[in-house]
């Protein structure tokens, strides 16, 4: 097995950890929320054996990189800043960028802006989400109602002091819920006087695909980051479309793949056609994973890694 070693650079003025195998043309691995660079495990080894340098880090406000105070100091443009910057900081001039739920955001929002920097991307389960004609918090509102959970998010110390209170069962809740093992239709709609944990039923077992060592490591690397960083990326979400708005309507051009569990909540939420060829012309695929859920590469990570590998190679 190819081995992993972990680095920190300066990136922007702050630190980021960053796991890393392989030699060859970079890939780099974004990670969403709830999670950090353990959530790529099998992809940096079956990307390092196949020939590539992958690379998964840890975004701002994550596990071991540097977690800033201040709310706006996580917006989009932090974000995609701190993935161009660690291109530079790797010696990189371009890269194939994967990113997941959030990181599928950053990720689709870093081809955008930045498509001389970027070979391709890889979204998986979150889509390229073209940007609305309101700020998204207000839609929200109106159409999935005040308990949604992204709204729910943006109380400041509220789920962060939730999610903290017991972090083994924060993460047996949390990726259990949404896989493709958990219950399907649930709710993401918080009660009134109730926590986003009360949302997440506990499983009487660990799915097949999370053992309890996995467990163990989302616990040892959040023991001291909390969840303040990974939740203030939701409390900038009108913010960002603020700042976006001299890009509204720009299509994303690099080619891309996007992957997606046909259990995975989001599916519920996007159009039949899930990604627009006017806004993604060098889409070059959607790969729709049977019995999947929101967890893609960790749930599925042998059909995932053959999906990466097949749209890689293409590229090469």
């Amino acid at each position: 097995m190819e081995e992993i070693v972990h680095r920190v650079v300066r990136v922007n003025g702050i630190r980021l950890h960053y796991a890393e195998a392989g030699t060859g043309p970079l890939v780099l691995l974004i990670h969403g929320f709830p999670e950090c660079w353990y959530s790529w495990r099998h992809q940096l080894t079956a990307l390092a054996a196949a020939g590539y340098r992958a690379v998964a880090f840890d975004q701002r406000g994550y596990a071991r990189s540097d977690r800033p105070r201040r709310v706006e100091d996580y917006t989009i443009m932090n974000l995609v800043g701190d993935v161009i910057g660690l291109l530079n900081a790797l010696g990189e001039e371009r890269a194939v960028i994967a990113g997941h739920d959030w990181g599928g955001g950053v990720a689709w929002q870093t081809a955008q802006l930045r498509p001389d920097r970027i070979r391709g991307v890889i979204g998986l389960s979150i889509p390229h989400l073209p940007r609305a004609a309101m700020p998204p918090t207000p839609l929200m509102r109106v159409g999935l109602g005040e308990g949604y959970y992204m709204l729910h998010f943006q109380k400041p110390g509220v789920a962060d002091a939730e999610l903290s209170r017991d972090l083994y069962d924060t993460f047996r809740r949390m990726l259990y819920a949404p896989s493709g093992d958990g219950p399907q239709g649930a709710s993401l709609n918080v009660p009134e006087g109730s926590g986003f944990l009360d949302i997440c039923p506990l499983p009487d077992k660990l799915p097949g695909w999370l053992t309890e060592e996995d467990i163990d490591v989302y616990v040892t690397e959040y023991a001291e980051a909390g969840f303040t960083g990974g939740l203030n990326w939701y409390r900038n979400l009108d913010r960002n479309w603020e700042l976006t708005a001299p890009w509204h309507d720009a299509p994303v051009l690099p080619p891309a793949l996007y992957i997606v569990g046909d259990r995975d909540m989001t599916l519920g939420m996007l159009p039949d056609e899930m990604i627009s060829t006017e806004s993604v012309p060098n889409l070059r695929g959607t790969v729709l994973l049977p019995g999947c859920g929101h967890w893609t590469q960790q749930e599925r990570p042998e059909e995932v890694n053959a999906a990466m590998l097949d749209f890689l190679r293409s590229l090469d």
